[in-house]
Formats: C-alpha cells, structure tokens, sequence
C-alpha cells in the first residue's frame, strides 16, 4: 500500500505555522493602539479610524524592505533587529509626509519555518511598531520549499499612517533661506549594503573582527546590524517643519530633491556635521569618491528637515544632535538641485 503524502512531505509545516502565530500573540497585542487590537488570526487585519480625532484625513501607504543587510543577519544567525529595521524603512517614509504611522503587517517567507528565527524577527517588528507608535495587525508568514537555500529567508513591510490634508507634507511654502536640519542616522540603516559586502569580500573583512574604527560594539557585524533609527520624535514638530527628507537609497543627494520644487535648490556644507566613523572607514575600504558616499549612504544623517530661520531653535533644541546642516538656495530650473561644498 502506498505511503500517503502530507503538506509537510513536501518541506511545509501547517502544525509549526499555527504554533508561531499562537506563540506571537501576546508580542503582537504589546502593540495595539486606539483603532486597533492587534490580534492576530484572522484574514485580515481591521482598523477603526472612527475612533480616531482627525477632521479631513488622508491616508498614507507605504512598503519597503531591508535590501541584502538580511544577508548579514543570515550569515551571523543574528535575527532579533531586523525587524526594527524593517518597520523603520516604512514608518520613516510616513513620518516624512506629516502622517502619523497606524499599522504595520509584514510578510516573511523561507525555505523551511525555523520557529526560534522566525519569533526574533517577529519581535522586532514589534518592537520597531512599539517605538513607531503603530499596531501589528496581521501579516503572512509563507514556507516556500525550493524558492530559498536552508537559513535563508525575505522580508517586506506594509504601513498605513493618516495626517490632516492641511498638514501633509512636504508643504508649499519653501522658499530661498530656509534652513536645513540634519537629525543624526543609528549608523548605515538598511542601504548601501550591497556595496559594503562587496568590499567586505574584496577585502577578505572578516565579520567577527574588531571594527577599524571607533565603535561601541566588540563585532563588526553588530556595527552593521545597528537597528534603523525610527524618528517618531518629529512627530510633535511637525508644525514647525516645511518638509522632511528619509535619507535611504539615493544618500543626501538624491532623496532631498523628492522634496523640492523644482525651482530651488539646497547647499549642504559637509563641515557642519561628523560624517559617522562607518562611513570614513567604508570611504578608506573603497577608495570611494565623495560623490559615490553621498549618493549611496546616509552619511550620519538619517533624515533632513526643511525649516523657517523661526523655526530651527524649536527642533534642535527637541531633538539631540540635530544640527543645521545648510539652507534652501535659488538654484533650480533642471540644475543640480543639491550642492554639497
């Protein structure tokens, strides 16, 4: 008599799926907010803006991932702040528009469900929902036999955040001498990785060793792994901020443009700040032009506002280590929209 064939012959484990959700349950819940209970289990996850105090409200949407920094996390079986990074390349791009961030589902997916990997990961986006001030309310979690080698896995994120349409940003009232502050970055964040492993190979870096440069960490892969830096303290400025910048791909140069009309420019003076040691080192690895840097890591500034002279002491004075960091010029009309002197 033949053997009969079960879902699990075939590399997927119902039992093991249904045991994580049960398992997450009360990590999950930690971050249910007014609108949302974030209970897990159901085919999808509810949200009740009724319950909200907003009077002519926009929705905004966001997705991302964490790009190829998973394969650091992979080769070091270190799983427990890629999550945070996760929740942080969403929440930050809701921040940027005036929203404030109020769900979050991800969507995990591997080879074989490895129930210790999968609850780290998990409860870093708990822990990076917490930190954004937004609910857990639901995501997929999904064994794909075949489609990834043994350890291996992927992730992306979803987030919803709501802001009243006179307060969206980036506003309409920028204007020539408006400042720029620059709120300091966690480090690389979750960009620019493919890069750095390639010099990390190239130059036989081992990822147990010692950084080369100053750092709090005793690895270089904990350096690397640092967490995303989740900016919900703008959250309380926003009123006194014209526009705001999430520094990810695309570095200094090519994400403060998004925020522009097209008519004005910005000078960004590289003295007014300390270019993070990661990124120096990196610079020396490479022998990376500064035009290279600037396009392609955050270079310790994680995200840029755009504020009024009035303005800047309200911000830097909420937000450690922000600093102004230049000024809004007339430089436009298809010109080099930034300038880094």
């Amino acid at each position: 008599m033949q053997k009969q064939t079960t879902y699990k012959d075939a590399g997927v484990n119902i039992d093991a799926g249904n045991a994580l959700v049960k398992d997450l349950q009360t990590i999950t819940q930690s971050t249910a907010r007014t609108g949302a209970t974030a209970a897990l289990g159901s085919f999808g996850g509810i949200f009740d803006l009724a319950k909200l105090n907003y009077k002519d409200p926009l929705l905004v949407s966001t997705t991302d991932g964490v790009g190829t920094k998973l394969k650091i996390a992979q080769q070091m079986n270190e799983h427990k702040t890629i999550g945070i990074d996760l929740v942080a390349m969403c929440a930050n791009d809701l921040l940027v528009h005036g929203a404030e961030p109020l769900f979050f589902l991800d969507y995990f997916s591997t080879s074989k469900l490895n129930v210790d990997q999968a609850r780290d990961i998990i409860t870093g986006i708990a822990i990076g929902c917490k930190q954004a001030g937004c609910a857990l309310i639901g995501g997929e979690t999904a064994e794909m036999p075949g489609m990834y080698r043994a350890g291996e896995y992927d992730l992306a994120g979803f987030a919803v955040g709501i802001v009243e349409r006179e307060q969206l940003l980036p506003q309409k009232t920028i204007e020539v001498g408006d400042l720029l502050i620059g709120l300091p970055s966690s480090g690389v964040h979750a960009n620019g990785f493919s890069l750095i492993r390639h010099l990390l190979e190239k130059n036989n870096v081992i990822l147990t060793s010692k950084p080369a440069f100053d750092s709090p960490f005793v690895y270089l892969y904990e350096e690397l792994l640092r967490p995303t830096k989740i900016y919900e303290q703008v959250q309380p400025l926003l009123k006194n901020i014209k526009a705001l910048a999430h520094i990810t791909g695309g570095g200094l140069l090519e994400n403060i443009p998004r925020i522009l009309p097209k008519h004005l420019g910005v000078v960004v003076e590289k003295k007014l700040w300390s270019v993070t040691p990661i990124f120096q080192w990196i610079k020396r690895l490479g022998n990376i032009q500064d035009n290279e840097m600037y396009r392609t890591f955050n270079m310790g500034i994680g995200m840029v506002a755009i504020v009024a002279p009035h303005d800047k002491d309200k911000v830097t004075d909420a937000i450690k280590d922000a600093n102004i960091i230049g000024q809004v010029t007339n430089i436009g009309n298809g010109q080099k929209q930034v300038t880094i002197v």
